[in-house]
């Protein structure tokens, strides 16, 4: 197929999902044109990295004073602020060919691919122009909503502990709930990467009565590149440690951190003193900064390769407070071999089979038990961390992935032309 994917960021080694599907949508014979938007120079020189994968790109520069604006003039609206964050002119522009009509009469795309909430305008800017233009042959848009930002934002509002944050999510929060609920009329396909996320996006739909409802949800999780996180038999693990990965300015993420920091590791320490926590991600906030000073504890910052600190970990603990959708960094450690400590919230979309794949506990003494119990047990640890890998491969394969969605493609594609043969008789 000839698939336009629309992406509001670069996708990247660390905004895995976009991707890995447009990796092996491209593997397996499709034709991927990509449009998207950079902010960064770090962003710009992926572009090289993604050109490498796909058909063609398109990249648009989005300075970060526009997304402001673009927030600013939203907040006497109703448009929730992460559907116009990422809105730019030049690139609803690079969309216009999406509608263009090739030689045998057919758009010049079979179907357009958008991701993520920011993204989600232009998914619509080509929905109602083929709309007004009376065009029966355009091509359907598949919306990849990836979570249910409406989910994540009200567990947010009282979980945070970022006051701003708190204060950012509760004024988004109810005109994100109706304007998420408003789009289930609008696409044809809407991806989400849980059941629950799917079964957030229905409770929308009940709360606010909709009922010309038009899309389907479709399940498709995340996966692992499984050539990419791999264990390494060479690396010896270090004794005593433990590490927590991912954005570390993203608000869930700091909130996660600083339960662990402030409520888990002291019990930790108080029987293992010499135990190191390793934080390793991106822009950690202030507040995870200043963590550095504690002498069992460093704050990596950005780090060119995450699978180090993975692999040379005792253990990977991701106790999670609130979240919606996969845990990446779930999947990555477990990817790795490294035995994973993590709470109910961070497995809820998973099929992994406790205390065999990985193991769970929501207290925090529950969780410090059950890491110390993995330093007393190296037995243990190996064949936690063999299972995690054997789960990874059998059910987060990128490839199988990027196949299953080739397969809603196919369908959404035949449904439209149906559709379209039956308005034209």
């Amino acid at each position: 197929m000839n698939i336009l994917f629309v992406v509001p960021y670069v996708p990247n080694l660390v905004r895995v999902r976009s991707y890995n599907l447009i990796r092996f949508l491209s593997e397996h014979g499709n034709r991927v044109t990509v449009v998207t938007l950079w902010s960064t120079d770090a962003e710009r020189k992926d572009i090289s990295r993604l050109r490498q994968i796909c058909h063609q790109v398109r990249a648009i520069h989005l300075p970060r004073r526009r997304s402001l604006w673009n927030g600013l003039k939203a907040l006497p609206t109703n448009a929730p602020l992460q559907s116009v964050y990422s809105w730019h002119p030049a690139l609803a522009g690079e969309l216009q060919p999406a509608l263009a009509q090739s030689q045998n009469g057919r758009p010049s795309f079979d179907l357009v691919h958008v991701e993520h909430l920011r993204g989600v305008r232009y998914g619509l800017q080509l929905v109602t122009q083929a709309a007004n233009d009376r065009q029966q042959n355009a091509p359907p848009v598949v919306w990849d909503s990836v979570d249910c930002i409406s989910l994540l934002f009200r567990q947010a509002s009282t979980q945070s502990r970022s006051r701003t944050g708190r204060i950012i999510t509760n004024l988004d929060l109810k005109r994100t709930e109706q304007y998420e609920a408003w789009l289930t009329t609008q696409f044809d396909n809407i991806l989400l990467t849980s059941p629950r996320d799917e079964e957030a996006f229905l409770e929308l739909v009940a709360k606010y009565e909709i009922s010309s409802r038009r899309s389907k949800f479709t399940v498709l999780p995340n996966g692992v590149d499984l050539n990419y996180f791999q264990p390494d038999t060479l690396q010896v693990r270090d004794p005593c440690t433990a590490v927590v990965t991912g954005k570390m300015s993203y608000h869930a993420n700091v909130t996660m951190v600083l339960h662990l920091v402030k409520r888990i590791m002291p019990l930790i320490w108080a029987k293992r003193p010499k135990f190191l926590l390793k934080i390793v991600g991106k822009d950690p906030s202030r507040e995870l900064r200043v963590l550095n000073q504690h002498p069992q504890i460093e704050v990596t910052g950005t780090v060119d390769d995450i699978r180090p600190y993975l692999r040379s970990a005792t253990v990977a603990l991701a106790p999670i407070t609130y979240s919606a959708g996969i845990q990446n960094k779930v999947l990555e450690a477990m990817a790795c071999a490294t035995p994973v400590v993590t709470t109910p919230m961070a497995v809820s979309a998973l099929t992994v089979k406790v205390g065999r794949d990985l193991l769970i506990a929501e207290e925090p003494e529950d969780f410090a038990d059950a890491v110390l119990s993995l330093l007393d047990n190296p037995a243990r640890c190996q064949s936690l961390g063999a299972n995690g890998r054997r789960y990874v491969e059998e059910q987060h394969n990128w490839k199988n992935i990027a196949a299953r969605l080739e397969s809603v493609y196919r369908d959404v594609v035949h449904h439209t032309r149906q559709q379209t043969a039956a308005i034209s008789t």
